[in-house]
């Protein structure tokens, strides 16, 4: 689909940001550029559609080369998503995703009707959204507007460059989680550049490792993962770190904050805090974090309609607890020996100071099985029950 042939590009004599460089992207895949500061990956996304002219090499779409093209046509038929997301703020959300398939030369009925369909595919109402201004949505909105902006003319390659790393951490996930739900519906051609390699091995059918305008590593994040080139590569996806752990990380290390209320909360009030944090159990504590107890949900549904009724008025012992400096090994145990779904963590005084859950130990033991494949997880959860 896209094929680089020997591409350099020199800023300033002696000092190539991109040398000699031999790349071909697959048709439908998504293939993340990443690498530190100045490796050159942000400037080989731009020379695909010529806002940056390489000086050597030559670029080709589909068998043809893109010098040859008029660079306006050229980007006519490649999206582009960046990071400031570059909404026009005079227009709205319509005319913004509307722009390209105007400029060539849609009629009106199908770029509409193309508008709409692309804000249903990202969850925002069409009757809702089209008519909006930029600034009357949030971040991760207009992110989304971003890229279906992108994807409005249907081109066959789109360009992404860190789109989503100005957003916050939940937004992030939720617009990651969209591009591989997008991919999967429209199957384009994504270059998309990125310096976390967390998210590089998230959404990537392959990825490229840059250093100093050179490919380190060129692979699917399995292969990256399992067999790294070399140090440089161990260094930047953290396997040197994993590797140096002999031993399980503490429980202070890993535990999660816990979903919290007091024992004077009405039911309703319990309620909407668990389904907002996605939670069945609340762990009740006193005005100095003190552990009383806790309430799940079939405690309240089964009292709901008592409006008299308050959290303390339900509560039930904990029985399973760790300190923050016990062994995880311990947690593991407890968790499965007994089938249950967290562990408070109290101090010797009995403050709430946290929650181990099965999700942590997935991250521990993925961490794990990361740093050896040979692992076994009996010899570090001798009784792990298979089907809980």
């Amino acid at each position: 689909m896209i094929e680089f042939q020997n591409i350099s590009k020199t800023y300033k004599p002696g000092h190539p940001v991109v040398k000699n460089l031999n790349l071909h992207v697959n048709k439908g895949e998504i293939l993340v550029l990443i690498g530190p500061s100045g490796c050159g990956k942000t400037t080989t996304m731009k020379m695909v559609n010529r806002l940056v002219e390489p000086t050597a090499g030559r670029i080709l779409i589909n068998g043809e080369d893109i010098s040859m093209q008029n660079p306006v046509e050229l980007r006519k038929n490649i999206g582009y998503v960046i990071q400031n997301i570059g909404l026009l703020p005079h227009m709205t959300i319509a005319e913004n995703v509307a722009l390209v398939p105007k400029l060539k030369g849609w009629n009106k009925a199908d770029y509409l009707q193309r508008v709409d369909e692309l804000l249903r595919m990202v969850n925002l109402s069409p009757e809702i959204y089209r008519r909006r201004y930029p600034q009357e949505l949030s971040g991760g909105q207009q992110q989304r507007i971003g890229v279906i902006r992108a994807m409005a003319a249907d081109p066959p390659i789109i360009l992404m460059d860190e789109p989503f790393s100005a957003l916050d951490p939940i937004s992030r996930e939720q617009l990651q989680d969209e591009l591989l739900r997008l991919q999967e519906t429209v199957s384009k051609t994504i270059l998309f550049v990125t310096h976390d390699i967390a998210e590089a091995l998230k959404i990537a059918s392959r990825i490229c490792l840059l250093k100093d305008g050179d490919i380190v590593q060129l692979g699917t994040p399995e292969q990256i993962l399992r067999h790294p080139a070399n140090d440089f590569v161990r260094d930047f996806i953290g396997e040197n770190r994993l590797r140096s752990e002999d031993s399980l990380p503490t429980i202070a290390e890993v535990m999660k904050p816990p979903v919290t209320s007091r024992p004077n909360r009405g039911l309703a009030e319990a309620t909407m805090l668990m389904r907002k944090q996605k939670v069945d159990t609340l762990l009740v504590v006193d005005a100095n974090r003190q552990l009383l107890g806790k309430v799940t949900m079939w405690d309240i549904h089964n009292r709901f309609q008592n409006e008299a009724i308050l959290l303390k008025d339900l509560l039930r012992p904990v029985l399973y607890k760790v300190a923050p400096q016990d062994s995880l090994k311990e947690a593991l145990q407890i968790i499965s020996r007994h089938a249950i779904a967290y562990l408070p963590v109290v101090t010797d005084q009995n403050e709430l100071v946290g929650v181990i859950t099965r999700s942590c130990l997935v991250d521990v033991m993925a961490e794990r099985w990361l740093d050896s494949e040979t692992i076994n997880l009996q010899e570090v959860v001798p009784h792990v029950d298979q089907s809980a």
